[in-house]
């Protein structure tokens, strides 16, 4: 016998991750490291945890082995509950047919089995590869608050940039009146931002009626959102003040690690008020030679530094030899740079080797773009990778 729950959460962690290139050839986006120690995805499960939401399935879908294996059985976020937890939901075989999740409501609708497992009232529905602290908590009284059938989250954005986003236009009490996907000429600057809280008997209404439509591209925002607002639903937005970004492209998630650098960083990610729970693969403390410099960088545990390291992340178990030196750039999980090499303004992703007096990518400041080593590549002694190289071991 399944716990009611009064609000569950479905996490769409399923995506391929295409424009991360060589970081989501073998890794689910989701699963992306980030910030030295955490994952994307320990960002909206911390979030739950923390809001109080303590039954989430997670919908994988692309490469999904280093993502099942990563969350495991929920127990670093406090999610190993015998009443509902985390748990895994990859597409599978059903009475009448199988099939891949066609889009992110035809992937909910696949799963409305396990909602109805815990008779929820109301049901969150998430993404997997977005950087930020929520209180989904203040978002559902605000639903509650409103009786609404659907609650969307929002972010204020430069008039100039709504045009790529979908763009609510609501009247003075935050009711939506109109939602425009992408507009040439949008009305407001409120973005949607993916998130979801649905009214369960609403949402599952909704997910049959779409799934029998041929014509339907069985998404959320172009199709299950603008169907319940022509019928005229109880629809109102949540406005979120706090930092987000998406880490969907290579620029994105270079630029959300350097937020967390610096003595006032833009997104704090040692706030001990709301916790990001992750999964600690226990290391030995970093060992930071004498000769070592260090400078506005974020050195995790397991590494061992004896070269120069300016404005970077550093991953666990990442080792610096005497005489390398890594400016501006994301290093990943067990990533050697022998002596004498030079790293700049690059994403080097896990157990990568950058050989002696190598040089990868290009200063910044000269109008470079980011260099991006895939997993488990070898940059023989003396190479040079020159900056946009985009390097991946595809055996």
């Amino acid at each position: 016998m399944y716990k009611k729950k009064e609000c569950i959460a479905m996490l769409l962690a399923g995506g391929q991750g295409s424009r991360l290139y060589a970081l989501t050839e073998k890794t689910a986006k989701p699963a992306v490291s980030f910030g030295g120690k955490y994952r994307i995805i320990d960002f909206p499960m911390s979030n739950c945890v923390n809001s109080g939401i303590d039954t989430v399935g997670v919908l994988t879908q692309y490469q999904p082995l280093a993502l099942n294996e990563y969350i495991g059985n929920g127990e670093p976020w406090d999610l190993d509950r015998v009443h509902g937890g985390v748990m895994v939901l990859p597409p599978y075989q059903g009475k009448s047919s199988s099939d891949w999740y066609r889009g992110t409501a035809n992937a909910i609708y696949q799963n409305t089995s396990f909602i109805e497992r815990y008779s929820p009232d109301y049901v969150l529905i998430l993404s997997g590869d977005h950087i930020y602290k929520m209180n989904y908590a203040e978002m559902l009284d605000i639903h509650k608050k409103h009786n609404a059938d659907c609650t969307i989250a929002v972010l204020e954005v430069p008039m100039e940039e709504a045009s790529r986003f979908g763009i609510l236009n609501t009247d003075e009490n935050g009711k939506i009146i109109e939602f425009e996907e992408k507009p040439a000429h949008p009305k407001s600057n409120k973005a949607s931002m993916g998130i979801y809280i649905f009214s369960t008997k609403v949402l599952l209404d909704y997910l049959r009626r779409d799934e029998a439509d041929p014509n339907s591209s069985n998404d959320f925002g172009k199709n299950v959102i603008p169907a319940m607002l022509n019928d005229g639903l109880s629809m109102y937005s949540y406005t979120f003040g706090g930092y987000w970004k998406d880490v969907g492209t290579i620029q994105s998630l270079w630029e959300a690690n350097m937020d967390l650098l610096g003595k006032n960083p833009k997104f704090n990610i040692r706030d001990k008020s709301w916790r990001i729970f992750y999964r600690n693969n226990a290391e030995p403390p970093q060992s930071i030679s004498g000769n070592a410099r260090i400078i506005n960088s974020l050195i995790t545990e397991g590494c061992k530094i004896s070269g120069t390291v300016i404005n970077s992340v550093i991953s666990s178990s990442v080792t610096i030899e005497p005489g390398a030196t890594v400016r501006d750039s994301v290093i990943m999980g067990g990533v050697v740079i022998r002596s004498g090499a030079t790293i700049d303004y690059s994403i080097v992703d896990a157990d990568a080797v950058i050989g002696k007096n190598a040089c990868v990518g290009r200063s910044r400041y000269d109008g470079a773009q980011i260099s991006v080593v895939g997993m488990n590549v070898v940059i023989e002694d003396g190479s040079v990778v020159e900056d946009g190289a985009m390097l991946s071991n595809k055996e």
